[in-house]
């Protein structure tokens, strides 16, 4: 599949690895709406691509269904990258007593049920596309995280909700195929994001060292540049592939 003069949905495109994946599609000649609650960020983002930005809830959906018309109205869609999610840290028994059910709930709802909310609505306006010269009519991509596998301690909540995007990637490519759409998901490991760098320089150069190699942080490019192999490599499809530099975490 060719970038130049498609559609392409990314959610959470204002900040961090959305940021990252909107400026590659843009410079590959794509048209991108950016779906993200950051409006300051996302609309001077669009702007500076030449694209449109759509402020959006991913766990809603009359935000998604929004988001969807724009991205159709403004040309092909054929890509939708998740990108958008939370991950606040509670222990299952912690100092002040048991886990909030309320911020577990939050957490699923934003990055397992968002992440699917836009793929069935995206997917389906999709199944309307003329096929490409590979019968590809769309691809969808979406953000796990290798916590879906090594979950570490105060991580339940996000696990579970990576854990959840990790399960559903096969039965969706399965279901979708007889569509000619694809769809794939990203395991990134540590990455220098807004989430993590909200955390103390100690820790950030602790986390750094930690990766086998390359011994850094993740950086969003890294991240957008597979984000165009699976876009244009067509054989890519039922997968979660770690982005992770050989890492695999301890319990905290």
């Amino acid at each position: 599949m060719d970038i130049a003069n498609k559609v392409f949905i990314v959610t959470g495109g204002a900040s961090g690895l959305g940021e990252g994946t909107a400026r590659m599609l843009a410079r590959e000649g794509g048209q991108v709406v950016i779906a993200d609650l950051q409006a300051e960020r996302g609309e001077a983002l669009a702007h500076e691509l030449g694209g449109v930005f759509v402020k959006c809830d991913v766990s809603q959906e009359s935000d998604a269904q929004a988001v969807v018309a724009t991205a159709v109205g403004r040309g092909k869609l054929m890509g939708l990258v998740n990108c958008a999610g939370i991950a606040p840290a509670a222990k299952t028994v912690g100092k002040d007593g048991a886990h909030s059910l309320a911020a577990f709930s939050k957490v699923i709802q934003v990055n397992l049920i968002g992440s699917f909310n836009m793929i069935r609505l995206a997917a389906e306006a999709m199944c309307k596309n003329d096929p490409e010269a590979t019968g590809e009519r769309g691809v969808m991509i979406s953000t796990a995280s290798v916590a879906a596998y090594d979950g570490q301690i105060g991580q339940a909540a996000y696990a579970a909700s990576k854990g959840g995007v990790v399960g559903m990637t096969l039965p969706i490519a399965r279901d979708l195929a007889r569509n000619g759409i694809r769809n794939m998901t990203i395991a990134p490991g540590i990455f220098g994001t807004p989430m993590l760098f909200g955390m103390p320089q100690e820790v950030q150069d602790a986390l750094a060292a930690s990766v086998p190699f390359p011994s850094r942080l993740g950086r969003p490019e890294d991240y957008a540049k597979l984000v165009h192999q699976i876009i244009t490599n067509d054989m890519l499809n039922g997968e979660v592939i770690r982005l992770d530099g050989a890492i695999r975490l301890a319990p905290r």
